[in-house]
């Protein structure tokens, strides 16, 4: 068991956590959650002691790692840590990495070393990859090696900072596959990621972190549906709605899809439905409405209900009642009503946006 007491750290010119307190449990599997810069990595790192807390206790089964005189490698040999960046070292065989610190911290044999090493790399699904080096490895395949090296110290908690936010989305899956079997097995995980549906369907329990500390502590269902504070829900209510505001003709129409892209990832859209709300968004928006509003500012909103399996695309735009269906170009909304459950159309003379038009995928 880990339990924080009155955890502050400063530097200075920014004090990222401030009178932190929480119990992690044998055996949880937190995921660690908020907007960037509230000190999710620093958290981790303090546990880890890779930063020495500024004030504060962290207690490991009753045993003060703070204290100055604590034997930080009895640290090292309880908790493991795989950090974004892979850090491996690059002149060094896969094998190489995860054998180093089993003989120079555990003093195992190099052949007890190479065993062990060998088993975790079969395990994460790198087996055959053994003497390869990381620059011949993709992304996906170092964090795995990674992850079998933090494994080999035997640890009995493992912390994982972003472990995904640097590959590239076709290798997300294959690291993720090996976080799910760590998390199966019953060994203490605590998370770092802004990978939501992943985050929801491993962990039996979220930190959200925000003004500083853990700012709300609770289930995935708690936090993903029920937020109980204000500033969770904001960022739960961010996290499901992406919004674009088109304000010229000449917008960045490769970067709006590009957000698309990632919300659909982020949030774990079928691919099918993926392809439907780029093509309710481009020919909404780019083929139907821009010639027709001219500078008019154009709001977007993409919203997908995974427990319906249902995504909505709202257009809203301002000026007198503007109907697609009747004004626009008619084979771009034939397209688009084939493409889809639903359209509406509704006109408000008093809203911020008098016309809105609903899609629903």
């Amino acid at each position: 068991m880990i339990e924080l007491i009155h955890m502050e750290k400063k530097y200075e010119n920014a004090t990222p956590l401030r009178d932190v307190n929480a119990v992690i449990n044998d055996g949880d599997v937190i995921s660690v959650i908020g907007p960037s810069g509230t000190g999710k990595s620093t958290l981790i790192r303090c546990i880890n002691m890779l930063e020495r807390p500024t004030n504060g206790k962290i207690l490991l089964d009753g045993e003060d790692i703070t204290a100055p005189k604590y034997d930080l490698t009895r640290v090292r040999r309880r908790m493991g840590m795989v950090f974004q960046r892979f850090n491996l070292f690059n002149h060094l065989t896969a094998i190489e990495n995860v054998m180093i610190a089993q003989m120079d911290i555990l003093n195992r044999s190099k052949q007890e070393a190479y065993d062990t090493g060998m088993a975790l790399l079969r395990r994460v699904g790198l087996g055959g990859t053994e003497f390869q080096y990381p620059d011949q490895l993709s992304g996906g395949q170092q964090q795995r090696v990674a992850i079998a090296r933090a494994l080999a110290m035997d640890p009995e908690v493992l912390l994982l900072d972003e472990p995904t936010s640097a590959l590239d989305p076709t290798m997300i899956g294959e690291v993720q596959a090996v976080i799910r079997d760590l998390a199966a097995s019953g060994k203490t995980l605590m998370i770092v990621t802004h990978e939501m549906n992943f985050a929801r369907a491993i962990c039996n329990r979220v930190f959200y972190m925000d003004q500083g500390g853990i700012y709300e502590d609770g289930t995935p269902d708690q936090i993903f549906d029920h937020p109980e504070k204000e500033l969770t829900l904001r960022f739960i209510r961010q996290l499901k709605v992406l919004e674009i505001v088109i304000d010229s003709r000449d917008y960045d129409f490769v970067a709006a899809g590009t957000e698309i892209d990632k919300y659909c990832i982020k949030n774990d859209v079928p691919l099918r439905t993926k392809y439907r709300i780029r093509l309710a968004f481009e020919e909404l928006v780019q083929q139907l409405l821009l010639p027709l509003v001219g500078r008019t500012r154009i709001c977007v909103a993409v919203e997908y209900a995974r427990s319906e399996e249902t995504a909505t695309v709202t257009v809203s735009y301002g000026g007198e009642s503007l109907n697609p269906e009747q004004n626009g170009d008619e084979f771009s909304y034939s397209v688009l009503k084939r493409a889809v459950r639903d359209i509406s159309y509704v006109y408000n003379p008093d809203g911020e946006y008098a016309n809105m038009v609903k899609v629903v995928i």
